[in-house]
């Protein structure tokens, strides 16, 4: 990539205004100590070691603009350290420079804390004056921007350090990189960059960040969603897929004003998408090749003689994101609005409840035949003509079946004990008992805990929206391992604070919830509300498999997240949260982002390389990284709406380590890991878990 900056220090003027901006670096760093030596180095591939005798290093770029003669070499003579060194060869130039540039992406930039400084430092010869170092940093509107230049490199034959202290970082800023620039004929080999964080942790504390080391911190994005973010899908490109359809607004359904986006977190951009139909409270989940299954949605709003309710639609359509469109596939044999989407071990897809064409509840099995990309026909599908409910909540099982929890929507559970065993190819449907105030288990969200091999669901708050209590704060565990799995109570949700800062009482809990599986194995409960479409809860916490407990005062998510709202992991670590539609018609089209803890405890693991990314069921999978890890997953993207998403689970990954070489060993058991694009994550000994690859199981 070609980064252009102002021609670097010609000027009398320029000269006084960096010799300036040092100055004030100068005395900030007298009055802000840093850390010491052994502060943990943010830079991924600092050393330039992850490169083979020919490739450039991972993440780092030739970079410059202008007109020259010159060379990029990766030299293996006398570096200062290790194997290599990165050298540049300028010999003739009329405008423009050159550098080694890191690269402008989630996986090797640098994550920094506005407000926070840095010490940028790097091992250098120059033969030539006309060398700076320059950094770009990443406005979370703007994009990747040129920052400033920090300082010119005095000529040198000896291998010399030089270390600055940037100015506090502005605010939007999530990244920085930088690099040595040579703007002049001359030779520059640098190598062993570092960056740390310069600013002071509170006393007896190891983080710098303070209460985000550990509640974790918001940030509300500059710009608004252009769509109603009521369906959200992480695509296999790392994109999020926003689906409105019309969005609850029925004069936009009158005027078939239907509405999707593509969201890329890594630039702040959107691009709007043809809408075929009113894809509004659809079902969805991603097939094994990647692409989106979005089956059903809203035929007709409901009638205002009260003569029918709302419809629900047949047509089902495949999202591409290769193509950012849509695909019509066979209609489904009933209409679905509202319905459940499950992937099987075989990569088929399975949905169950909505609505259908006549707003009666759809007591048909839809069964998507993924090897024939199309919807079964009622006849050939296994049939027990049984109504799940709406947007039920179906968690496919190590043994094929599948675990609906209870959670829900709208109104009362099931007749029974309100959660039940489904076995598809039988018909058998097993009660499950245990499950606490069933009929006030609408909008709850059920999780399979990290990791899937554990076969433990967690089931977090609801309502009712029809008698509407207050929300409750219960949680339920349940071990699907056992031959005759039971509910039991699990801990309760920590209370938080109401619309106008006003406390829970210690009763009051919510529905609306959502809850995201962390790359450190941890599940991230946040938004909600006390009642239908109104009250909305500030109160976010931090749940652990391990010890089966919430750590509360996490940061909250300034925007409230009702009805309509969603929350998802992004491959980069961090947490989007979408959509709020109160009772009132409106909605919320701010788009927030939470960094959790670990983004405030040091530098990120690198996944340096992916020996194929084809994993087959039962293979060892070579991987290497840049330092020690301690453990490693799979994550499915979210394809989430109304606090359901059955399909979200964590894979663990056991490790065969030798030095950074790492062998990670897939389960046989596709009911584990249904087919598909996963996330892997690797975590560090530190507790930060790297970006995520993608890699494609099945």
């Amino acid at each position: 990539m070609s980064r252009t900056r102002p021609l670097p220090l010609f000027s009398r003027k320029d000269r006084v205004r960096i010799a300036q901006v040092l100055v004030l670096a100068l005395v900030l760093a007298l009055l802000v100590p840093g850390r010491s030596s052994a502060a943990a180095n943010l830079l991924s591939n600092g050393g330039l070691e992850s490169v083979d005798a020919t490739s450039f290093p991972v993440c780092w770029e030739k970079s410059g603009w202008g007109d020259s003669a010159h060379t990029f070499e990766v030299t293996h003579t006398a570096p200062h350290s290790g194997r290599n060194a990165m050298k540049i060869t300028v010999s003739a130039i009329s405008s423009g420079d050159r550098k080694a540039m890191m690269l402008e992406n989630p996986s090797c930039a640098p994550n920094v804390t506005p407000g926070h400084q840095y010490d940028a430092s790097v091992w250098y010869k120059t033969t030539t004056a006309n060398t700076v170092m320059t950094v770009f940093r990443h406005d979370v509107a703007q994009g990747w921007v040129y920052w400033t230049d920090l300082a010119t490199l005095p000529v040198t034959s000896a291998w010399t350090q030089k270390t600055v202290r940037t100015p506090a970082v502005p605010p939007n800023t999530d990244q920085i990189v930088w690099g040595v620039t040579i703007y002049g004929v001359g030779t520059l080999q640098t190598d062993d960059y570092a960056l740390t964080d310069a600013t002071q942790a509170a006393p007896g504390t190891s983080c710098s960040a303070g209460a985000a080391c550990t509640a974790g911190a918001w940030q509300v994005m500059p710009f608004d969603s252009p769509v109603r973010g009521i369906h959200a899908v992480v695509l296999k490109n790392g994109d999020v897929l926003l689906v409105a359809g019309s969005g609850n607004d029925p004069d936009a359904f009158a005027s078939g004003t239907f509405k999707t986006a593509v969201y890329r977190p890594s630039t702040g951009t959107f691009t709007n998408v043809a809408t075929p139909a009113d894809l509004f409270c659809a079902g969805h989940v991603q097939l094994s090749d990647g692409r989106v299954l979005i089956m059903g949605g809203n035929k007709d709003y409901p009638a205002a003689d009260g003569s029918h309710g709302y419809k629900g639609l047949k047509d089902s359509y495949i999202f591409d994101p290769d193509t950012n469109a849509y695909q019509k596939v066979n209609d489904m044999s009933a209409g679905s609005w509202y319905p459940s989407a499950t992937v099987m071990g075989n990569g088929d897809v399975i949905a169950l409840g909505g609505l259908g064409e006549d707003s009666s509840g759809t007591v048909a099995t839809q069964y998507f035949n993924a090897a024939q990309q199309r919807w079964l026909g009622i006849g050939e599908a296994n049939q027990t003509w049984s109504f799940w409910g709406l947007y039920p909540s179906m968690i496919l099982m190590q043994d094929g079946r599948l675990f609906y929890s209870g959670s829900h929507v709208f109104g009362n559970g099931l007749p029974g004990s309100g959660a039940s065993i489904y076995h598809y190819g039988t018909g058998a449907i097993t009660p499950v008992i245990g499950l606490q105030r069933k009929d006030e288990r609408d909008q709850s969200m059920s999780v399979l805990l990290p990791p899937a091999q554990d076969q433990r669901v967690l089931t977090l708050g609801g309502g009712n929206i029809d008698s509407n209590p207050d929300a409750s704060r219960l949680t339920d565990l349940i071990d699907l391992k056992q031959a005759n799995p039971v509910y039991q109570p699990g801990p309760l949700l920590p209370t938080g604070k109401l619309t106008g800062g006003v406390p829970q009482t210690a009763t009051q809990g919510k529905m609306y919830v959502s809850a995201v599986l962390l790359p450190d194995g941890k599940v991230f409960e946040t938004g909600g509300g006390l009642h239908n479409r109104a009250d909305p809860v500030y109160e976010a916490s931090m749940f652990d498999p391990v010890t089966n407990k919430f750590t509360a005062g996490m940061a909250t998510d300034p925007v409230p997240r009702t009805y309509h709202s969603s929350a998802f992991l992004l491959p980069d670590g961090r947490v989007m949260a979408v959509g709020n539609n109160p009772g009132d018609g409106s909605f919320d089209m701010r788009i927030s982002v939470y960094s959790p803890p670990y983004l405030f405890k040091g530098g990120r693991p690198q996944i340096l390389t992916v020996a194929t990314r084809q994993w087959a069921y039962g293979s060892t999978n070579q991987i290497t990284v840049d330092g020690p890890i301690t453990r490693a997953a799979l994550i499915r993207p979210e394809a989430v709406t109304h606090s359901s998403d059955p399909n979200q689970r964590y894979v663990d990954l056991p490790m065969s380590v030798s030095g950074t070489t790492v062998g990670l060993n897939l389960t046989s058991n596709p009911n584990l890991a249904p087919p598909g694009w996963y996330m892997l994550f690797v975590t560090g000994a530190n507790g930060v878990p790297s970006v995520a690859q993608w890699v494609h199981v099945g």
